[in-house]
């Protein structure tokens, strides 16, 4: 449990200073503020625990082009950043996530909350405020009873030794291959697994177990199910964690899409159900097809129909697509398949409480709260227009005369994103405008800078 589960966004007064008291007590006396940028990446500040008060009332002061800037500092001219004169957000610690860190002694870890100063209102970029307003519209629906979507997000990443003989200066940690879905010293010779297991556990955002993936220095660390906010705080919170600790091993891990060449992609996969207010699975129906109610039906005909778009919030980099591709275990095709792990959509065999969506699009570069936002938007849609998605895949997933492809490309991606009307008019103008402009450049960088593969493809011959 939090160390201020009871207090919500308590913002100032006693509330405040009773925590105060308590970290103080437990020997805490620096408090690190985070909040998620549009990429997902950590933006924040340790403030000393005397300190915190006054940061609750009055918040703590940041540029709001931390969210235009990119992994290499450069500011891109996002509206409201460069042409406004630099202006100012203020983060507003949220004490119900705070929780002491487990490899840092007397720090406590909280997430913030950004607020544009001029308006009072959450800044428009902020993922953590675009997951909120998706969730307030899910709320709405069911007659007035509201829906609560549940998630269970599962991330995939590879930890790397640092190698002055590699143009990237990294090589996978561990080398061995195929130790696949394996656990102990034989594919992680130094428990990096276990090790990590303990410090995310202790950390509290609810870690169930772990295992070595498919590829060498490749690991999965599956997270509980919870509502929705609940989950993309602790992804958030476990992409941070698992980054940071590995630092303090002087090692490097990487939720890239796909770092390696010859080496497969880490995926970010989302198990979704939604419950109604008395706590009833709306996707179970023993009597249906399937055992799938007409609710489920829709909503994975809205995620079919906005997968084109969802790519560009799911697969957010120029490297993601080089994780797509036939026999990639990758999803490239816009389909669905009970119990088909090579559709873009599976639904697990599990029926009852358990009944749920587990959507296979994502990669692990993807920014938790913007995932779950446009996941969760895509099959509200479907439950409100009420579409019916075609026969399930059979057998093996890779047949383009079976299903429409996805888009190829980040261009494309980001293309459909914005062609999608319905999707974006559920996530906002001003965020979809920030977003699109924040990629597109990126893009126009990657067509002006020369890579390692065109010196090595054309120098010595041309």
């Amino acid at each position: 449990m939090s160390e201020a589960s009871a207090l919500g966004q308590d913002s100032g007064g006693e509330g405040v200073r009773e925590v105060v008291r308590g970290l103080e007590e437990r020997g805490t006396d620096v408090v690190r503020v985070v909040y998620p940028d549009l990429i997902g990446a950590d933006r924040g500040r340790d403030i000393l625990v005397g300190q915190l008060p006054g940061a609750c009332e009055q918040g703590l002061t940041f540029c709001r082009a931390v969210y235009h800037t990119t992994p290499r500092g450069d500011v891109v001219p996002v509206a409201g950043g460069l042409d406004a004169g630099l202006p100012d957000i203020c983060v507003h610690p949220d004490l119900s996530t705070l929780k002491p860190l487990p490899w840092e002694p007397g720090v406590s870890w909280c997430l913030g909350d950004t607020i544009d100063p001029r308006t009072g209102q959450p800044a428009p970029e902020s993922p953590r405020a675009l997951l909120r307003r998706v969730l307030e519209r899910t709320a709405e629906y069911a007659g007035g009873g509201g829906l609560t979507p549940v998630v269970g997000p599962e991330l995939e990443y590879f930890l790397c030794d640092a190698d002055a003989a590699e143009p990237s200066g990294w090589v996978p940690y561990g080398g061995a291959t195929g130790n696949v879905y394996s656990a102990g010293r034989r594919g992680d010779p130094d428990g990096h697994l276990l090790r990590t297991l303990r410090q995310l556990d202790a950390l509290g955002i609810g870690v169930i177990a772990g295992n070595h993936e498919f590829d060498g220095g490749q690991f999965e660390i599956n997270l509980t199910h919870s509502e929705a906010l609940d989950a993309a705080d602790r992804a958030f919170r476990f992409k941070a964690a698992v980054k940071e600790t590995a630092r303090r091993e002087g090692r490097l891990a990487t939720f890239m899409a796909k770092p390696f060449n010859g080496l497969g992609g880490s995926g970010f996969h989302l198990h979704i159900s939604l419950v109604d207010a008395s706590g009833r699975n709306v996707f179970d129906d023993p009597g249906a097809p399937d055992g799938l109610s007409a609710t489920a039906r829709h909503a994975i005909a809205g995620v079919l129909a906005h997968a084109p778009a969802l790519t560009a919030l799911l697969n957010p980099t120029i490297n993601s697509y080089k994780r797509f591709g036939p026999d990639t275990l990758a999803p490239w095709l816009v389909d669905w398949g009970l119990d088909n792990r090579s559709a873009m959509v599976r639904i697990p065999p599990e029926r009852g409480a358990g009944t749920r969506i587990e959507l296979r699009l994502g990669d692990a570069s993807a920014n938790p709260y913007l995932m779950i936002a446009g996941a969760v938007a895509a099959l509200l849609i479907g439950i409100r227009d009420k579409p019916e998605p075609p026969a399930p895949l059979e057998g093996y997933g890779y047949d383009e005369s079976s299903a429409p492809r996805l888009p190829g490309t980040l261009t494309a991606a980001l293309d459909a994103l914005e062609a999608d009307e319905a999707l974006t008019g559920l996530l906002g103008a001003e965020f979809t405008g920030a977003f699109l402009t924040y990629k597109r450049n990126e893009l126009e960088r990657f067509q002006q800078a020369v890579t390692d593969w065109e010196f090595t493809e054309y120098a010595f011959l041309i």
